[in-house]
């Protein structure tokens, strides 16, 4: 079990792209502190092996302590066992994903989008 840096770019005015690659069975995400976003869409690609499987946390705690996995905006867990991108439905604090299940050959990137709501 290992934590994963990830890498942050900014890629448009209020958008940013967050990536933890190297995620094998046990690890997590270096948690990403992002208080100031109201849109986040997820992408999960690479090697899932033998019953792979991440799952995208968030807490509102800083630091945070407690992490709960989030939800698709119907309501789903963002529990990924394919390769699939999708939105993120709760407003959170800090995010990140740990990679909960799988073989000797599961290798998984996670890439975030964030996109901040100018104020009105």
């Amino acid at each position: 079990m290992a934590t994963r840096a990830f890498t942050a770019t900014r890629i448009g005015p209020g958008m940013n792209r967050i990536v933890w690659t190297g995620l094998l069975n046990g690890d997590d995400g270096a948690p990403y502190s992002d208080f100031y976003t109201t849109e986040k869409g997820v992408q999960v690609e690479g090697t899932f092996g033998a019953g792979g499987t991440v799952v995208i946390e968030g807490s509102l705690e800083e630091p945070p302590t407690n992490y709960r996995t989030l939800n698709d905006p119907q309501g789903n867990a963002l529990s990924f066992t394919s390769a699939r991108i999708e939105k993120v439905q709760e407003p959170n604090g800090v995010i990140r994903p740990r990679a909960t299940a799988g073989d000797g050959t599961t290798n998984l990137t996670v890439t975030m989008v964030t996109r901040k709501t100018p104020d009105v």
